[in-house]
């Protein structure tokens, strides 16, 4: 049986769902949210901290510092606590309540940075406010998830491999894109093996990490409101747009089986379900999509009728409205040639 010493051992890499019964399509779902931190950013905060760690730049007196718009923030803030560190969240008004709860019951510091940075989101705030703190004092270890290589190279050695165990004639492979650190771990592993499956990229509408035109959105986790350091548009052969009501529509189909999945996954899923009937609506390809959280912290969002009223409209509690893939997402055409 498993027995851990810390918080941050307990990744599980086997557990995939067959989503066929629930979407009427062989759709394999690989779930990230079974660890303590209850996301797949745990993976990728082990590794950036345990690099710091060994180069040195973490010392007895270091405060860690990141930017977060909720997983990475429990993921750090559990490594922190653990490890005796103090670490400082910085994030904004798009973080859940209970995404802050978490934070806050592990001991990390809670910033709430409130100003919207010039294209409408809240990220380049969010850096800008840790550019200052670690200008004016040294102890301050910034993780940088933006630009930290182990990030990607957490899903290069871990989710890429666990999945080629289970799928080893796989044709696609559906990411959600926040960071790209999931995605383009994933891309770089895949595109090494003799025969690498298609990476499709899942976005949220309102996101400029593809070039898309900047846009309010209110689920925390996909999407960025600026351009990613870590993305290398050669190794992506599709991307996929993703309006928040689509996402939030296939979270509660699939709650109505008792799967309660996050925002993030739903979003995916929206798109995995696009791409499909567009490319595949025989239903011949091997096709996995990953999970990157489970859906308790989104109890007060996307679970919430009266929340996806006031954000989204009626639209997205009508179920019906999506079948064999929707037609309000935004499908782009292959970005390489081949």
């Amino acid at each position: 049986m498993p027995i851990v010493s810390t918080p941050y051992e307990s990744i599980d890499e086997a557990l995939f769902v067959n989503l066929n019964s629930m979407l009427g399509l062989d759709l394999y779902l690989k779930c990230e949210g079974l660890n303590f931190a209850g996301s797949a950013k745990l993976k990728a905060a082990v590794e950036m901290v345990g690099a710091l760690e060994e180069s040195g730049a973490i010392g007895l007196d270091s405060i860690l510092i990141e930017s977060t718009s909720g997983n990475m923030g429990i993921a750090l803030s559990m490594i922190a606590a653990s490890k005796g560190l103090p670490f400082v969240c910085v994030t904004d008004p798009r973080c859940n309540t209970g995404a802050r709860r978490l934070i806050r019951a592990l001991g990390a510091d809670l910033r709430v940075v409130t100003e919207l940075d010039p294209s409408g989101g809240y990220l380049g705030s969010r850096i800008e406010y840790i550019k200052r703190l670690c200008a004016d004092d040294p102890r301050y270890v910034w993780i940088n998830q933006y630009t930290n290589p182990g990030n990607w190279k957490a899903h290069y050695r871990r989710t890429g491999p666990a999945i080629a165990r289970s799928f080893p004639k796989l044709d696609v492979l559906f990411v959600g894109t926040g960071t790209a650190g999931t995605l383009m771990g994933c891309a770089r592993y895949f595109q090494g093996r003799p025969r690498p499956p298609a990476i499709v990229a899942i976005d949220t509408v309102g996101s400029v990490t593809f070039g898309g035109m900047p846009g309010p959105r209110t689920i925390p986790g996909l999407g960025s409101s600026i351009p990613s350091h870590h993305l290398d548009m050669r190794r992506i052969d599709d991307v996929v747009h993703v309006a928040e009501d689509d996402a939030v529509r296939v979270c509660r189909r699939l709650a109505t089986r008792g799967f309660l999945f996050g925002g993030s996954t739903g979003t995916v899923l929206s798109g995995a379900l696009d791409w499909l009937a567009d490319h595949d609506p025989s239903g011949q390809l091997t096709a996995v999509a990953i999970a990157p959280d489970l859906g308790e912290r989104y109890l007060e969002s996307v679970y919430d009728n009266d929340w996806v009223l006031d954000h989204l409209g009626p639209g997205a509690l009508d179920l019906n409205r999506r079948i064999n893939g929707g037609v309000e997402s935004t499908v782009v055409p292959a970005l390489i040639d081949g």
